[in-house]
């Protein structure tokens, strides 16, 4: 009975570090992490938020509902540095494909760990340098403007391989902000290089800023519904827990 006790506990203290560290998660992308089903993730974020550390808001109809760390969960998930993520009809499903493609990503590349834009932030500020955000130019006097990506994968293997950055597009950006964000990436030599996401009607944008830029050698895009397409549990997950068809 302990041992049970200890274990929800222990899953429940994963659900919430999980949560803060991408912002916003849905049930359907922890049913896929985890191998479960979507009920039974469900209950569990449901449950957290009944205790008050997770916030639950759901402004888009039709699209799951996001779960968001409240400022207990801040103080009972253990971990500095993070705050409240904010939902809105604006962020919504891009936040629910980035849950998605994060639980993708983690499946499909076991040996390697997915970072979220706030823990990237976060890992920075500690550092006090880039690990895996792009420099676009001077901010501030002192600041550097910087390009933060939706999601970084690490080698677990080695710290020595530098880390390629994902951006997942979801709308077409106006092209003289897309060419320079896309310079920014083709330049940023910290980075083993940037993998693109994006649904059809936003790949050809994308392919002529890079070529504008000439940075094809660093700047890869892959069809959004490419990871669904891997076949096995990453494919079938995949395709479960975002709108391949955004």
């Amino acid at each position: 009975m302990v041992h049970a006790r200890l274990s929800q506990q222990r899953e429940r203290l994963a659900i919430i570090q999980w949560t803060a560290r991408l912002g916003a998660v849905t049930a359907e992308a922890l049913a896929c992490r985890e191998g479960t089903s979507v009920a039974s993730a469900r209950s569990r974020l449901v449950a957290a938020e009944r205790d008050g550390l997770l916030s639950r808001r759901r402004p888009l109809a039709g699209q799951p509902a996001l779960y968001t760390i409240t400022t207990a969960g801040i103080r009972c998930s253990g971990l500095q540095g993070f705050a409240p993520c904010r939902v809105s009809p604006s962020n919504a499903l891009h936040m629910t494909v980035c849950a998605g493609v994060a639980v993708a990503l983690e499946l499909r590349y076991p040996d390697h760990r997915v970072m979220g834009e706030r823990e990237l932030k976060r890992a920075e500020a500690e550092r006090g340098g880039l690990l895996a955000s792009a420099r676009l130019g001077a901010g501030r006097p002192g600041d550097p403007l910087l390009h933060r990506p939706d999601l970084v994968l690490w080698s677990t293997r080695s710290d020595r391989v530098r880390p390629v950055a994902v951006e997942v597009e979801l709308t077409v950006k106006a092209p003289r902000r897309l060419a320079e964000i896309c310079r920014a990436w083709a330049r940023a030599r910290h980075v083993a290089g940037v993998l693109y996401l994006a649904p059809p009607s936003v790949e050809p944008a994308l392919e002529r800023a890079i070529e504008r830029v000439q940075g094809a050698e660093r700047i890869v895009v892959v069809p959004l519904g490419a990871l669904a397409g891997a076949g096995g549990r990453t494919g079938r997950s995949f395709a479960r827990a975002i709108p391949v068809d955004s």
